[in-house]
């Protein structure tokens, strides 16, 4: 694709060029960014995907170690351990302009798809909860009472948040989010951490470290499926956007198990760096990013081979890591009208339709 600056559009309000082709956006900024919580620096890394280079760090509270990105990428949620609080950085400074007091070492983080609530997993015995945050006001909402909640991954629709609970329960917590109530409870392998939901919705992938597998648990149901046998002390796990791999990182083995979803089986072991923790994946799925928590770097795995092309250094202790949002395609003309179409990283806000930039086939 070209870049922007490769078109001229000189037709006011809607700007469109007319291709013979499926519909395709692009964005203003075209970077993709992401973001590392740098557990024994106090610090968060900002990895610029494109050159596999550092291009910030940002002061954030004590053993920050959760992230996660508003849906929109303006703005970075990190919980910080030690701190028992929430980091949140605006990304068009990367600089923290809130800082939100949670329950006892918060962990695990995730934002609801349509940016409005952060769920945040306080892992200490005096908390044993979850924070609710509403992201406009940066203040906590309500408190879900959950037994040693770890991590958080919430469904595509929004409706639910699936929250791993340590080896005290060996199951998953199921919130429903419009009432902020339990609905169920998943038992699952021993002590486990980790937590992805497929893009589809249907399924849910949890690590289990005491039992070195993964449990997948079909959402419909709330039921274990399937249980694959990774490498040992398996931590992290995301899912590519396609929905056909899961991507594992094993603490112990210094490797990242690829389990194909399809027959639940691992297809690919990849060795990365010492103590591996976070996975996340690039919008295109093109390419994993791993934090090495005792190599003070990121591994990056092209996920068409398999292989670590690179590995960029950030701070002391790496622990969970985030990537901006893709772009995608808007559906109609409305979509750009009162406040643009909010998907763009960059200009943060539209004033009107005629920044809302699409190609788009005739009679469109």
């Amino acid at each position: 694709m070209k870049r922007m600056s490769d078109w001229i559009f000189l037709r006011a309000g809607w700007l469109v060029f007319s291709l013979g082709m499926a519909l395709l956006a692009i964005s203003a900024q075209g970077k993709t960014l992401a973001y590392v919580g740098n557990s024994a620096s106090s610090s968060v890394s900002v990895i610029d995907t494109t050159t596999n280079t550092v291009t910030a760090t940002v002061a954030v509270g004590l053993c920050p170690t959760g992230v996660a990105i508003t849906p929109d990428a303006t703005r970075v949620y990190v919980t910080n351990q030690c701190s028992n609080s929430v980091s949140v950085i605006d990304t068009a400074s990367n600089t923290v302009f809130a800082t939100v007091a949670v329950g006892s070492f918060p962990v695990g983080v995730a934002i609801t798809p349509n940016g409005a609530r952060a769920y945040v997993a306080n892992t200490d015995y005096s908390a044993n909860s979850v924070s609710v945050i509403d992201t406009t006001s940066n203040t906590v909402i309500d408190t879900v009472d959950i037994l040693l909640p770890i991590w958080v991954a919430i469904t595509p629709d929004g409706t639910r948040a699936y929250i791993t609970q340590s080896e005290d329960s060996d199951s998953a917590a199921v919130i429903d989010t419009a009432t902020n109530t339990v609905t169920a409870t998943v038992g699952v392998g021993r002590a486990p951490f980790g937590v992805a939901i497929s893009p589809d919705g249907t399924r849910a992938y949890v690590t289990n470290q005491s039992s070195n597998s993964v449990s997948v648990i079909d959402t419909a149901s709330n039921t274990v499926v399937a249980t694959v046998g990774v490498g040992s002390i398996p931590f992290g796990v995301a899912i590519n956007p396609g929905g056909t791999r899961a991507y594992v990182t094993n603490q112990s083995s210094n490797s990242v198990s690829v389990i194909d979803t399809a027959s639940n089986t691992v297809v690919a072991t990849v060795g990365v760096g010492s103590v591996p923790f976070g996975v996340t994946i690039t919008p295109e799925g093109t390419h994993a990013y791993v934090t090495n928590s005792s190599s003070n770097s990121v591994s990056v795995i092209d996920t068409a081979s398999n292989t670590v092309v690179t590995t960029v250094r950030v701070g002391s202790a790496p622990s969970g890591i985030a990537i901006t949002p893709g772009i995608g395609s808007p559906t109609n003309k409305n979509q750009c009208k009162n406040g643009g179409w909010r998907v763009f990283m960059i200009p943060r806000k539209f004033k009107n339709q005629g920044d809302c930039v699409s190609f788009i086939n005739h009679g469109k």
